[in-house]
């Protein structure tokens, strides 16, 4: 089976270009932010539900050298309720996110 390289925008050498609206360079790009999008839905999920379960231990994680992440986690630091909460929106914006993909 030989592929034929995949059109680019403007072209490259040995590449015939694409227009903006070719329907393969446009699949590509959906397909790009789809994935896109249902990678930070899985990211949402999964940091709500430890955020969830170990509040204090996810903070305490985040809390200190952590790359620049200290000031993201401050409100949360010696409040595990306020981060459960958070946690609970985080988790339903994930689910909300994944649930507009659709493909």
């Amino acid at each position: 089976m030989t592929s034929q390289p995949l059109p680019r925008e403007g072209g490259s050498p040995g590449v015939p270009g694409a227009s903006a609206r070719d329907p393969v360079l446009l699949r590509l790009q959906e397909n790009r932010v789809a994935c896109g999008a249902e990678m930070a839905a899985i990211f949402m999920v999964g940091d709500g539900l430890i955020g969830l379960l170990q509040p204090r231990r996810h903070v305490d994680l985040w809390k200190d050298n952590a790359l620049g992440t200290e000031k993201l986690v401050k409100p949360f630091v010696d409040r595990p309720g306020r981060r459960r909460l958070y946690a609970v929106v985080q988790i339903a914006a994930g689910l909300a996110l994944a649930a507009r993909q659709r493909r």
